[in-house]
């Protein structure tokens, strides 16, 4: 991204850019029909159960003066505002945790002030939002979102391991929480008796800890080999949702003699009650707040500013990924300038601003793309079979299935398709010059989706769609008050735990832990491309730095006051990774550790019984070291002690002659060119 220098330079072409597409987006998703209600309903799950849940604990870091009403309404308005007004349509807002965070800082050192307290507090914070919203208005003026490319992999991985850590976190004090009566409740009662407190904290670690269980083995359904392909698609995709509408269905299968009031529910106000309604006639009290204060609110705003342009930009980025293969333009600064209207918005209403969200945004484009490659698969299997009835050569079958590509897939030039489709035309053409017929092996149904490249539908429906339905979760209320507390604890631990795959930062982190005889076994699998050319050793200094920074920032947040400058470090880890970090590392290295894109290699298998540093002492006659000799003996007994006789595979025939057909066509090239014997 270049630097641009006139004022709204980058804000103009973004909106000149989106604005060209901007009835396409909406075209795209209308004529999609029914089928765009399957990646709605998928991220509204995946939006609403989030928020539900930080409400919560917004609720419980504020003393009630925020809760689930207020963060779910925050989320419904600024999803619709940027599906419908927004540049990158993908991008899905919401309350997150960076949100809830800053909101406890302020409300924390509200309470503690006497010319504020609790009563003011809400207009305060209206005050640090209308401060950021000046901020983020400025930062789109002066293109700010220009200097992205300064913010690498370094930067947004600890930021994510932040964010799993608070997580984690949250879910740890919910837990123990369950085994102590809440600040504020009458310990008299009954249910508040020690007996009935120690039985709440058990009931929750048992729906926490199964809610957990049960998610995380849900996320491997699509792989599993049991069931049909719908079934493990609907676990793999709905698993979780349906499983805290499960735990909390088992919640009410209590013996009657326990209290009502175990386990713990989710506590909200109604909608319709006054201590909901008083939120949205906050802008009245603003010029209540003495001038001080207002300005005193420029601190946290700077601080608040940074952090929503830092995660509502790397969001961003993941939603628009290089492989997801888009065809629209991007809008970080016309983005921007949106967040700030919407910040502006929620302050004056009383209720915590929404901003880009992980991993919502990049699993929202995910489920578009599968929607888009359903049916372009649909169309080529159809071309595909008219043509082999018709006994069509397979060079018109591939020229008909190309058609039809182009036809469906918009503002696409032919020599693009030419190579997205070369491995498609591989298989489909085997050999010489295409006037034969398809090959036998060759079924579309079956052999068709592998060679598609990924295409998404790119539009707005769905966004506008899930922003609505979280919308109509205000009107429900009295049924998400029916979760109990511990199911949400579990769900966080679950946020957690499932943000770590794909986390390079937490890859090298469990790299620290292998032993160094036992290296091998993690270039045997798929790895990352900077294990075979960066030294171990420059790898563990990389990953300890990023740790100990870590550790330091999430210190910081401990703070009670100075903690909420703690966004303040990653923007120091810019001048780090550009100043610093070259002094100890070399240049090359940096690059492979801290690529923007995630690069992997093939496993190589090898004998485990034997390293290079063994190959001569066993040459000698030295005998493999015990656990290698344990190893190899599990490897060929079964659990039973019983030893397994290999026997070989049949293979299909079939399966093997389409796999070697691509290799065929490989080699004949390669004889082309060789010279002729004498």
């Amino acid at each position: 991204m270049e630097p641009k220098k006139t004022l709204f330079k980058g804000v103009s072409e973004d909106f000149r850019g989106r604005a060209a597409c901007y009835k396409q987006d909406w075209k795209n998703g209308f004529s999609s029909g029914l089928r765009i209600l399957a990646p709605t309903l998928y991220i509204f799950f995946a939006s609403a159960l989030p928020v539900i849940a930080f409400g919560e604990q917004l609720s419980k870091d504020t003393d009630g003066t925020l809760t689930t009403v207020e963060a779910l309404a925050s989320t419904a308005i600024c999803g619709i505002i940027h599906s419908v007004m927004g540049g990158q349509p993908l991008l899905i807002v919401g309350v997150a945790e960076p949100t809830i965070i800053m909101y406890t800082y302020l409300y924390n050192f509200a309470k503690n002030e006497p010319n504020l307290g609790p009563r003011l507090f809400l207009a305060w914070a209206g005050w640090v939002c209308i401060w950021t919203a000046v901020m983020l208005f400025l930062m789109a003026m002066f293109n700010a979102a220009a200097a992205l490319n300064r913010f690498t992999r370094f930067a947004g991985e600890l930021f994510g391991m932040l964010i799993t850590i608070l997580f984690m976190q949250e879910a740890i004090k919910g837990m123990f929480s369950e085994f102590s009566v809440p600040e504020g409740n009458d310990q008299s009662l009954p249910i508040y008796q020690f007996q009935w407190v120690y039985i709440n904290g058990l009931l929750g670690l048992v729906f926490s800890m199964g809610l957990l269980y049960t998610a995380l083995s849900s996320r491997g359904a699509r792989s599993s080999l049991y069931g049909t392909g719908w079934q493990r698609s609907l676990i793999a995709d709905y698993g979780v949702p349906l499983l805290v509408i499960l735990w909390t269905a088992l919640s009410y299968s209590l013996p009657s003699k326990i209290p009502s009031g175990v386990p713990r529910r989710l506590f909200t106000p109604l909608p319709w009650e006054p201590k909901s309604l008083q939120h949205w006639t906050v802008a009245q009290d603003l010029f209540s707040v003495p001038p001080a204060y207002i300005f005193l609110a420029i601190v946290p705003a700077a601080m608040v500013a940074g952090l929503y342009f830092f995660d509502h930009s790397v969001a961003s980025q993941m939603a628009q990924q290089k492989e997801f293969n888009l065809k629209n333009p991007s809008a970080y600064h016309y983005d921007i300038l949106i967040l700030s209207f919407s910040v502006l918005i929620c302050g004056l209403l009383g209720i915590p601003p929404s901003n880009g969200v992980l991993p919502q945004a990049p699993m929202h484009t995910r489920s578009l793309a599968v929607l888009r490659r359903q049916a372009l698969r649909k169309k080529m299997v159809q071309t595909a079979k008219e043509g082999m009835m018709n006994n069509a050569s397979s060079s018109e079958v591939y020229g008909k299935m190309q058609e039809a590509f182009i036809k469906m897939d918009d503002k696409m030039n032919e020599d693009s398709v030419h190579k997205e489709l070369k491995d498609l035309k591989d298989a489909v053409i085997p050999e010489g010059d295409g006037s034969g017929s398809v090959p036998e092996v060759f079924d579309p149904e079956k052999h068709l989706e592998g060679y598609l490249p990924v295409r998404v539908n790119e539009q707005r429906v769905s966004n506008l769609l899930q922003s609505l339905l979280v919308a109509g979760c205000v009107g429900i209320v009295p049924v998400i008050q029916k979760i109990p507390t511990s199911v949400l604890w579990g769900y966080f631990a679950y946020m957690s735990i499932d943000s770590l795959p794909g986390n390079q930062f937490w890859e090298r982190i469990q790299l620290l832990f292998v032993a160094p005889q036992r290296r091998y076994k993690v270039l045997e699998g798929a790895h990352a491309s900077f294990l075979e050319s960066v030294p171990f050793n420059k790898i563990s200094a990389f990953t300890l730095f990023q740790l100990i920074y870590l550790l330091m920032v999430w210190g910081v947040t401990w703070i009670p006051v100075v903690g909420i400058l703690f966004p303040l470090l990653f923007f120091f880890l810019v001048i780090i990774r550009q100043h610093l970090l070259p002094k100890f590392f070399d240049t090359r290295h940096l690059w492979e550790l801290d690529a923007s894109e995630y690069e992997e290699c093939e496993g190589v298998r090898r004998d485990p019984s034997i390293s290079e540093a063994e190959d001569e002492s066993i040459a000698r006659g030295i005998e493999a070291p015990p656990e290698y000799a344990s190893e190899i003996l599990e490897e060929f007994t079964t659990h039973r002690g019983e030893l397994k006789h290999r026997a070989p595979s049949f293979r299909d025939e079939r399966l093997i002659r389409l796999n070697s057909v691509q290799m065929t066509r490989q080699f004949s090239r390669i004889s082309s060119f060789a010279p002729p014997r004498p």
